[in-house]
């Protein structure tokens, strides 16, 4: 189904038959990804002595409580609440959901033992481009990505520069494909969520960071319609499903 849009005073020509899920899912398993050491997701029925409200154990409806962390277990839209003392709701500070986005592969380069992204590495990457979104996809991207158990592996990360290029660079909305921008044990420094933020100076409160999604090798680089889906959690973040459609 091609839909023609109105956006930016431009008008784009999307299909809105092939959504691109570039989310994980949520799964109970030990499958699922896990980062920063929490137990893995439970997705178990409710209990009320005898009555387990399961269909199979003869209950009418199936009926289950959820227990996960948005941070550890899977695809995830953060606010500058993350870092901040005062609380600031991911489901009050994200009022719109669709941008235009770039999709960029980056390699992450060697320095001092770690495997970094730079800001020189993502200026030649996005170029003279304005976009309201930034995907940036990791190589190697293989489908072990999907159940990796991060914590203590010291994943790649942003350096503070890269993330100073995007927030100047009128970045609102960054989605990568790694556990944190930040490195793993970093004493709680947090240089990229911080210069993203802008919290030394005006607040970004409307700039979000997506961690954990997922975008298929099929998937060329390139721009694409953004919808950057949320669960209404009044929390610093929440469990999101960005979903991009090609511009035709």
């Amino acid at each position: 189904m091609l839909a023609t849009i109105q956006f930016n005073s431009k008008k784009l020509q999307i299909d809105l038959s092939k959504p691109i899920d570039i989310s994980m899912p949520l799964r109970a398993s030990k499958d699922n990804v896990n980062v920063w050491g929490v137990k893995k997701p439970k997705i178990k029925p409710v209990k009320d002595g005898e009555w387990i409200t399961s269909v199979v154990e003869g209950a009418c409806v199936n009926f289950n409580n959820i227990s996960f962390n948005p941070h550890a277990h899977g695809t995830h839209t953060e606010c500058v609440g993350h870092i901040t003392k005062q609380v600031h709701s991911i489901n009050k500070n994200l009022k719109q959901f669709f941008f235009l986005a770039e999709v960029v592969t980056v390699a992450p380069e060697k320095l001092n033992g770690d495997f970094v992204i730079s800001k020189k590495q993502l200026q030649f990457a996005i170029g003279n481009k304005k976009r309201d979104a930034i995907v940036i996809r990791t190589i190697p991207n293989t489908n072990e990505k999907m159940s990796m158990q991060y914590s203590n592996t010291n994943p790649p990360y942003l350096l503070e520069d890269a993330a100073i290029y995007l927030r100047e660079k009128g970045v609102k909305h960054l989605l990568i494909d790694l556990p944190s921008v930040d490195k793993e044990k970093d004493d709680c420094q947090l240089l990229a969520h911080h210069a993203f933020w802008n919290t030394k100076g005006k607040i970004r409160m409307d700039a979000t960071i997506t961690e954990l999604i997922y975008v298929p090798n099929t998937v060329d680089d390139g721009c694409y319609f953004l919808n950057l889906q949320i669960a209404p959690f009044e929390n610093d973040a929440s469990p999101s499903k960005p979903i991009l459609y090609k511009i035709m």
